[in-house]
């Protein structure tokens, strides 16, 4: 990193002379070319990429290229930006909206790697350089946005929007400009501009922090055990996991991490109650202490982005997002909630009541149940009741089959094909690269697959792209290169890779964001793939979900690792029956997420007091059991303090409203119905932020979704 970058400044201070040089200014011009070319040549950001579909070189790609990438992005932009305020002619459509949307490849291409793999394969000096780059990229998207000739030219075009002949897509392009230019602080003036860029360059530090916190209180913790008698009740494969654990850090005994793979199976199946108890206080505590204590960053994010909204004429943050959803008002979310609230907690109340009947039979009348407790004993009333729990459908679910039948899945609804790609380039030795086919053999999109956790890695799973699609001038349709990452269970010496069914459901929801990145068909960027209002964007991944439990799916890979034996139909009619387990509860938990961000950004006023006593007032009315003292969620609440759901946790529950009333189209039609699927291609996966989501679901559905079909399904109604 130091020599590039030492190379690129000292050129910079040499050319600031030049004007007192001139009799060596062909000189120097001839040592910035062949500076220019040497950096090119040793940066592969900064030459085309000599891979298969111009895939990011990840292999050649080192730390010390990102700066030096990034800031010739930042030039480039910037000249980009000047060539469109400096034209003489009248602003139009092309040659200011759509100018606008193409600058920036460049730097759009680098930032898109390295935030990616922030998240996915990050390191300390890789933090570092985040904490260093990101006020250069905020300051660098403030001058954009506060550029007030530029605002002014984009003003222009759209107020002679109703004069101009613009299909649908340019017309959302335009609005979707001016309203982001708008909604960010365009409008300001003085003071105020200064302002916004205060804010929202604290906003950008404060996250990363935020992010670095959780994910170093993720990766400090271990159970180490070293008597097996600790290890009751936990399944071999959870055993065997956390031994490999342990021998990798050089240890003796079992190692368990917070970590999903390693994390649930503990708290579903381990007898030990201190264990189980010692375990969930860690998870639930992450961040509240020490250097990596995230509650004084909550405070501050909370109030920063609450001071933004105000700054832009907003009564609150969540009203300022909401310009750019389907729900619109924070009336409208409420109502949601509490429509849900009042037609899930009753049932939630009595799921409750059998989970604690059955553990008061084992440990007496006087036994309190608290949230360590809860999926211990939901198992065993599972297994109880249905005669399932995870261990008996692991061995038919390898991950390899899985990955199969997701794709084959693919394959029937929309004709498309995948083919490993061991010759592009991945970020790590795991990732596997594949091309996505079309029905006709064309080219559709690059798809990477990251399965297991890492200390590198963050949490949770997730769908993201390297790059996106759009049309080229000249028509070309340039396709999409997506990735796919989750922290799924890991194969040991003695078996493959086994998921639990809440993994398979998880694969599925992450490749249902996926198909809708490999499926966008759009002329801009931005309004292309997963671009669309953050209250749609999870029903294409929602909908996906439900062919998990549908036997003619599951039999077409659900196969014994060991005997290849297909999944038996009595184990299927248990998946079938219990797919309501617990559906009141699990919906309870949606809505306390949706209540306690709403509370935290629906706020006119700075929050000074305690997070923890916050949070424990703000979703009171959906909690079910015990609270524990050092738990608190907002601390690790990663969607909404670092991620897109601030103000919009809702979005979950909402596109479970529409990905209930969709699929039930499939259920009229035939599950693999190609001409349903065709449709849902069509109208909404391939449409991305084009028009209104309303519109587009109408035009599919023939109807507006409502909540009937969502009680239906999940059995409340």
């Amino acid at each position: 990193m130091g020599g590039l970058l030492s190379s690129r400044l000292f050129f910079l201070h040499f050319c600031s002379l030049n004007k007192f040089i001139t009799m060596k200014r062909t000189g120097l011009i001839l040592l910035f070319v062949c500076m220019m070319n040497a950096i090119t040549a040793q940066n592969p950001f900064l030459a085309p990429y000599p891979t298969p579909h111009g895939t990011v070189p990840f292999d050649r790609i080192k730390l010390e290229h990102y700066q030096p990438a990034l800031m010739e992005g930042i030039r480039q932009q910037n000249a980009e930006i000047e060539a469109i305020v400096a034209n003489p002619e009248a602003p139009t459509f092309e040659n200011t909206i759509e100018a606008y949307e193409a600058s920036g490849e460049l730097l759009n291409r680098v930032s898109g790697v390295f935030g990616n793999l922030m998240s996915a394969e990050t390191s300390d000096e890789m933090q570092a350089l985040a904490r260093e780059l990101m006020p250069i990229l905020t300051e660098h998207s403030n001058n954009i946005i506060l550029n007030e000739r530029l605002f002014k030219r984009i003003k222009a075009v759209y107020d002679q929007r109703e004069k101009l002949t613009l299909n649908a897509e340019q017309r959302q392009l335009l609005k979707d400009v001016f309203e982001g230019f708008a909604d960010n602080g365009a409008n300001l003036q003085g003071t105020e501009r200064e302002k916004f860029r205060e804010l929202s360059n604290r906003l950008s530090l404060l996250t990363l922090k935020f992010s670095d916190n959780l994910l170093k209180a993720t990766n400090s913790y271990q159970l180490l055990i070293t008597d097996p008698e600790q290890l009751k009740g936990l399944p071999e494969t959870a055993i065997e996991a956390a031994r490999e654990s342990a021998q990798k850090k050089g240890l003796e005994g079992w190692r368990f991490t917070l970590d999903y793979p390693s994390y649930v199976p503990f708290m579903e199946y381990a007898e030990d109650r201190d264990l189980r108890c010692q375990l969930y206080t860690a998870y639930a505590s992450r961040a509240t202490t020490g250097e990596t204590d995230n509650r004084d960053i909550v405070k501050q994010l909370v109030n920063t982005r609450m001071e933004l909204a105000l700054l832009l004429g907003y009564p609150d943050f969540v009203s300022y997002k909401l310009t750019q959803r389907m729900a619109r008002t924070a009336t409208a979310v409420n109502e949601l909630l509490n429509q849900l609230l009042e037609a899930y907690k009753p049932t939630a109340l009595e799921e409750v009541k059998r989970v604690e009947a059955l553990a008061r039979q084992e440990q007496g009348d006087a036994f309190t149940l608290m949230p360590y407790d809860w999926s211990y004993y939901a198992h065993k009333l599972k297994d109880a009741t249905y005669q399932l729990n995870d261990e008996m459908l692991r061995p038919y679910f390898q991950l390899e089959k899985v990955i199969d039948g997701v794709f084959g899945l693919a394959t029937r609804l929309y004709g498309i094909t995948f083919k490993a790609r061991p010759d592009i380039p991945v970020y790590h030795p795991e990732v596997k690269a594949y091309e996505v086919l079309d029905r006709n053999g064309e080219f559709l999109a690059v798809l990477y697959a990251d399965f297991h956790p890492r200390e590198g890695k963050r949490s949770g799973a997730w769908m993201t792209e390297y790059k996106g699609q759009w049309r080229e001038k000249n028509g070309e349709n340039s396709r999409p290169h997506v990735s796919l990452v989750t922290n799924f269970s890991r194969s040991t010496a003695g078996k493959p890779a086994l998921l639990t069914f809440d993994e398979v459901e998880t694969l599925l929801h992450e490749f249902g964001h996926c198909l809708h990145g490999i499926f966008a068909n759009t002329t801009y960027r931005t309004l292309s793939g997963t671009n669309v209002y953050w209250d749609f964007v999870e029903l294409p991944s929602q909908i996906m979900e439900n062919w998990a439990t549908e036997k003619e799916f599951l039999h077409t890979f659900a196969r014994h690792y060991q005997t290849g034996e297909l999944i038996p139909d009595e184990l299927v009619d248990r998946i079938i029956a219990s797919a309501n387990f617990n559906a009141g509860y699990l919906c309870l938990r949606q809505l306390s997420f949706g209540m306690l961000d709403m509370a935290w950004y629906t706020r006119t006023t700075p929050f000074e007091g305690d997070v923890k006593a916050y949070e424990t007032e703000a979703w009171k009315p959906t909690q079910l059991l015990p609270t524990v003292d050092e738990a608190c969620m907002s601390a690790q609440f990663s969607h909404i303090f670092t991620g897109g759901y601030a103000g919009g946790y809702y979005s979950y529950k909402w596109a479970e409203v529409l990905d209930a009333d969709a699929f039930a189209l499939f259920k009229e039609k035939g599950i693999f119905n190609t001409e349903v699927a065709d449709g849902f291609r069509q109208n909404i996966l391939s449409k991305g932020g084009t028009e209104d989501p309303m519109t587009l679901y109408i035009r599919f559905r023939g109807q507006k979704p409502s909540i009937e079909a969502l009680l239906k399904r999940t059995g409340v109604k």
